[in-house]
């Protein structure tokens, strides 16, 4: 996996432009609405969501297993941002809790162990009465179903890519025993990619509930 991202980043450099996610900014919106300050962000990238909570003033930490990512990050961003070089797999990197967590199109590379570990391990670095919001893939995305499949709801892709595709039940099974509090299916679009549809995804959002 490592591999592939390496070589996606130095074949494309910044295939997605700089401009954020929707989401990110739906989830924006949503941190500023509770006072959110201190996010983390697994799967940092090359901080094209990022970017757009420090404009407004959030303190940002990532995780990136891609260090080209992270040093065009740095030549784009500066070196304002925390960033830990490593697989998410490997959480925590620090001991410190988050306010918020932003996970954007990650999860569903994972297998089954994987998410639950990512999962488990975001919602322990959530302080009390934080929110972390996860987007993943859709069963209703128009590559559902493509490649070989590996379990259900899991195709390798042809650049060799292992998906897992999610449904209102399987976010239930996942994120409830993590305080699920909404998942909705959002759209969004294929930005700075010439005839690429736009793709399904689950919004999910839960709170960490104070003790």
């Amino acid at each position: 996996m490592t591999e592939f991202w390496e070589s996606s980043f130095r074949d494309k450099q910044t295939m997605w432009g700089f401009e954020p996610a929707d989401a990110a900014a739906s989830t924006l919106a949503l941190f500023q609405k509770h006072g959110l300050k201190d996010i983390l962000i697994p799967g940092f990238g090359y901080g094209r969501n990022a970017k757009l909570f420090t404009d407004h003033g959030l303190n940002v930490t990532g995780i990136e297993i891609s260090e080209t990512a992270i040093a065009i990050a740095k030549s784009h961003f500066g070196e304002s941002m925390q960033v830990y070089h490593g697989s998410v797999s490997d959480m925590p990197f620090d001991q410190k809790f988050y306010d918020g967590i932003f996970c954007y199109a990650l999860i569903h590379l994972l297998d089954a162990k994987e998410r639950e570990k990512l999962i488990r391990d975001c919602y322990c670095q959530l302080r009390p009465n934080g929110y972390m919001v996860f987007v993943a893939i859709s069963k209703n995305t128009p590559t559902y179903g493509e490649g070989r499949k590996l379990s259900r709801d899991r195709f390798e892709t042809k650049h060799g890519v292992n998906l897992f595709y999610y449904d209102q039940t399987s976010v239930e099974q996942e994120f409830g025993p993590f305080g699920l509090i909404d998942a909705t299916e959002v759209e969004e679009p294929a930005k700075n990619t010439e005839h690429k549809p736009s793709q399904k995804f689950w919004l999910i959002t839960c709170r960490k509930q104070a003790a």
